[in-house]
C-alpha cells in the first residue's frame, strides 16, 4: 500500500521566504563572514548560543539555511546541512558517528565512492567495516556486532535497484544502538527514509535533486541534534573538515529544488514505459516499477505516493564490449549521452561496473550479481518517449541484438 501519509512535494511548498526587497526568490549571500553589533553576541553566536546571526559561512550563511530549510521539510526532518559533493555529505555523516574501534555494517551494492571509502579508507582511523546484502536481513542480522555504530544502505541500491527495508533496518540497528544511514540519491521524494525510520539521510543532490548536473552538491537530513553536532566549533566533522556548498549553488538548487516532484513523476513515467518496451523485443529490463521485479511489492508498501518508480533502468548485455558499442550507437543516434552521474533532463547511460562501480573488486561484483556488460539507465524527461525507443530499437537491430 501507497504510502499516502506524507506528501514531499506539499511539505516543500510551505517552506516560504520573500527577501527584505520583497523579491519573490531569496537572495544569494556570498558574504565569508558576518558582523555583528556587539562582542558578548559574536561571543554567543560562536557558542551556538544565539539566533539569527551568522558567524562564518564554514558553518552557516543566509543561502545555505533557505536551501537546507526546504530539503528538512522534503525529508520530515527537523535540519538538513548542504555539501560541496555527495561524498562531502557521505563521509561526513559517516565519520561524525564512528571512532577507532567502531564498527559499519555496509550494503556491498553502494556507489563505487562509498564503497572505496568504506573498504580503504577508513580503515587507518581503526574503524572496521563489513558489507553485506542489505536487502538480506539476516545477513544483516548476523553481522551486527556490539560495537556496531552505523548501518548503511541506499533506498535503491547503485546500479542494481534492490529496494531496502527501511523499518526493518531500523530494528536491527537499534538492537545495539547503531544509526541507520540512507542514501536517497536514486529516489529523492518517492521515499521518504527518515519518515520510514532512517536516523540520517544523504544526497548526492547533484543527480535528481538538482536535475541539471551543473553544480556538484550533497546534503545530509536528520535531527537537529546530529546537524548541531556536524557543524560544532570544537568536534563538528563537516565544520572541521570544511566540505560547505557554495552560496550561488544553494540558490540555484533551491529553485530547481521546487519542481523536483513534476521531474520525478516524468522520469518515472519515462522509465516504466522504456523498460516495458525493453521485455516487449526480449531484453529483460531490471526496473522496481515492473510487477515482476523481486522487490516491486516491498516498493508499494514503503513509496509516498504519486511520484512513480523512479528515473534508473538496467538491462544487460552480458559483455563490456556489447555494451560499449550499444552505447556508442544510442549516442550517435541523438538518444542520450555515454555519461557518468544521473538524474539529468536528458537520459545517460553508462556500464557501470566499468565506471561509476569500478571501485568494487571483481569478486564482490560477481557477488552482488553485477554483470560487465549492465548498461545503467537514468531516462530523461523526453516529452516522447515512444519515438525515443524506436531509436534505442533500431540500435539493438542495427548490432543484431535482437
Amino acid at each position: 500500500m501507497l504510502n499516502k501519509k506524507f506528501d514531499p512535494a506539499m511539505a516543500i511548498n510551505s517552506v516560504a521566504e520573500i527577501s527584505a526587497e520583497r523579491g519573490i526568490n531569496p537572495n544569494i549571500n556570498d558574504s565569508a563572514t558576518f558582523c555583528f553589533p556587539y562582542g558578548q553576541t559574536m561571543t554567543d553566536t560562536f557558542h551556538g548560543e544565539t539566533e539569527g546571526y551568522f558567524l562564518y559561512s564554514r558553518h552557516w550563511n543566509p543561502s545555505n539555511l533557505s536551501l537546507c530549510k526546504a530539503l528538512a521539510a522534503m525529508e520530515g526532518t527537523e535540519a538538513a546541512w548542504v555539501t560541496g559533493s555527495g561524498m562531502g555529505a557521505i563521509t561526513s555523516a559517516l565519520l561524525q558517528c564512528v571512532q577507532k574501534g567502531d564498527h559499519i555494517v555496509a550494503s556491498m551494492t553502494v556507489y563505487g565512492g562509498t564503497f572505496a571509502f568504506l573498504n580503504n579508507y577508513v580503515k587507518k582511523f581503526g574503524i572496521e567495516v563489513t558489507f553485506v546484502d542489505t536487502t538480506n536481513l539476516e545477513q544483516v542480522k548476523a553481522a551486527i556486532k556490539p560495537n556496531t555504530k552505523v548501518v548503511y544502505t541506499e533506498t535503491m541500491s547503485n546500479p542494481l535497484l534492490r529496494i531496502s527495508n527501511i523499518g526493518e533496518l531500523r530494528k536491527l540497528s537499534d538492537t545495539v544502538g547503531a544509526r541507520l544511514i540512507v542514501d536517497n540519491t536514486f529516489t529523492p521524494m518517492i521515499f521518504s527514509p527518515y519518515v520510514l525510520g532512517a536516523h540520517v539521510v544523504v544526497y548526492s543532490m547533484t543527480k535528481f535533486v538538482n536535475g541539471k548536473n551543473d553544480c556538484v552538491a550533497g546534503a545530509i537530513c536528520a535531527d537537529g541534534e546530529f546537524i548541531n553536532s556536524l557543524i560544532d566549533v570544537n568536534d563538528g566533522t563537516a565544520m572541521l573538515l570544511g566540505p560547505v556548498l557554495d552560496s550561488y549553488r544553494s540558490t540555484s538548487i533551491l529553485k530547481n529544488l521546487y519542481t523536483l516532484h513534476i521531474r520525478m513523476q516524468q522520469h518515472s513515467r519515462n522509465a516504466l514505459y522504456l523498460a516495458k518496451r525493453f521485455n516487449d523485443i526480449g531484453i529483460k529490463a531490471n526496473y522496481p516499477g515492473l510487477p515482476e521485479h523481486r522487490d516491486h511489492q516491498l516498493m508499494n508498501q514503503q513509496m509516498n505516493a504519486g511520484f512513480g518508480y523512479g528515473g534508473m533502468i538496467a538491462i544487460d548485455l552480458e559483455t563490456a564490449e556489447k555494451a560499449n558499442k550499444f552505447m556508442e550507437k544510442m549516442q550517435e543516434k541523438g538518444v542520450g549521452y555515454l555519461a557518468v552521474s544521473l538524474g539529468y533532463f536528458r537520459t545517460l547511460f553508462s556500464c557501470s561496473g566499468k565506471s561509476t562501480s569500478s571501485e568494487l573488486p571483481d569478486e564482490i561484483q560477481k557477488e552482488m550479481g553485477m554483470s560487465e556488460g549492465l548498461v545503467r539507465y537514468s531516462v530523461g524527461l523526453d516529452n516522447d518517449m515512444e519515438a525515443t525507443f524506436k531509436v534505442i530499437e533500431a540500435s539493438l537491430r542495427e548490432l543484431k541484438y535482437i
